[in-house]
């Protein structure tokens, strides 16, 4: 289907006492080294968690705009392989990708969860890989306050939900209340059901997909995600997560400026990373 067709999402959020985070559930489920087998200067890769990283790059609604302006309408291709994260960039990156006056057609190499899933559907054309997986559930985030806050939370979570929903419907054509069912119990969809039920147009080649080493950045992003879940804020987070980068060179390289959303990395600190994390889950908090 043409992706004007599509609703526009609502892309802010009116609750300070909420912030939008990953769902360990995809986060745990996400193998970080799958990639596209082959890309060109027209495809954006998003190949990371969705939203603002410690570093302040990421996955954000600013940097897949000036990608998208670079692209001047050409035609793009849209590579996803992404656990979610956060929703509120996620859904301004659908409302870009919705209106981008060139075709878009979004392909799912390995994981589209949560936020990314709502990116995947802007297409014009979606293709999944057949081991390929979608998630879709219910607007996720982390709040603090008293009931009162909790319930207006709660409140405010409803339109985001429903529009997300809209979404979903728009695609596949399926039942409201179906679809509400599937959000509110976390529902995986594999690359055949995908295409059964219309979240995907069609099955990516066999040889699109390939395995490159564990990423550097995705082992941040699991840090990231653990010390969340230990209620770390979010600027000591950032402040760690910097810190722990800055005592291995070479962990991140530099943006060139090609039309990727995804930093490309070095795979040389992965075991150092990886110890990094484990010393982490050990440290009583």
């Amino acid at each position: 289907m043409k992706k004007n067709a599509l609703p526009v999402l609502p892309a802010v959020f009116p609750c300070p006492k909420m912030t939008s985070e990953i769902s360990p559930s995809a986060l745990a489920k996400w193998n970080s080294s799958i990639r596209a087998s082959s890309q060109d200067d027209n495809t954006l890769s998003i190949f990371e968690t969705i939203g603002q990283d410690w570093a302040g790059e990421g996955i954000t609604a600013k940097r897949i705009g000036a990608i998208l302006r670079s692209q001047e309408g050409k035609d793009i291709t849209v590579n996803i392989n992404s656990p979610g994260g956060d929703l509120f960039e996620g859904l301004t990156i659908y409302n870009q990708l919705r209106e981008y006056a060139g075709k878009v057609t979004v392909k799912i190499v390995g994981l589209a969860a949560s936020a990314a899933s709502i990116i995947a559907m802007s297409g014009d054309e979606i293709q999944i890989g057949r081991s390929a997986f979608l998630m879709i559930h219910n607007t996720w985030g982390m709040a603090v306050g008293n009931r009162h806050d909790f319930a207006e939370i709660a409140e405010k979570m409803m339109p985001f939900d429903f529009a997300m929903r809209d979404v979903y419907v728009a695609r596949t054509g399926m039942d409201e209340k179906m679809i509400t069912a599937m959000m509110d119990n976390e529902t995986w969809i594999n690359g055949g059901e995908a295409v059964e039920k219309g979240f995907a147009d069609t099955f990516l080649p066999a040889d699109s997909t390939q395995q490159d080493n564990a990423s550097p950045t995705a082992a941040l992003r699991k840090i990231d995600s653990l010390l969340a879940k230990a209620n770390t804020p979010r600027a000591e987070r950032r402040r760690l997560l910097k810190a722990l980068q800055g005592d291995m060179p070479g962990a991140i390289t530099p943006y060139q400026g090609t039309p990727s959303a995804t930093h490309e990395v070095s795979s040389e600190t992965v075991t150092q990373l990886d110890n990094a994390l484990h010393r982490l889950v050990s440290i009583p908090h």
